[in-house]
């Protein structure tokens, strides 16, 4: 499953933020991009162990543009996170 991130941009102060629109609550940063992503993936499998060990659904992602054009977003960086699912699914029925 891919879930796509939104990067709030960092510099030498301040680190890269990173949300991820398509599940509440869920965010990481890093001091660089590529630390930003990485973190990011790390932060969604944590979400995502912790819904499924209590029963909930995975949410599915929203089409990229929704969330591209969010204005709430603006200047923001785009990625898109792969996740495996394959060993947390059968946990719960999902």
């Amino acid at each position: 499953m891919k879930y796509p991130v939104a990067i709030e941009p960092g510099d030498e102060r301040r680190a890269f933020g990173v949300v991820v629109p398509d599940l509440p609550g869920c965010f990481s940063a890093g001091d660089t991009l590529d630390e930003a992503i990485d973190n990011a993936r790390e932060a969604i499998d944590l979400w995502l162990e912790t819904v499924i060990d209590g029963g909930g659904p995975v949410p599915d992602a929203r089409p990229f543009a929704e969330h591209y054009n969010d204005p709430e977003f603006a200047g923001w960086i785009w990625a898109v996170v792969e996740i495996d699912l394959s060993g947390t699914v059968g946990k719960s029925s999902v």
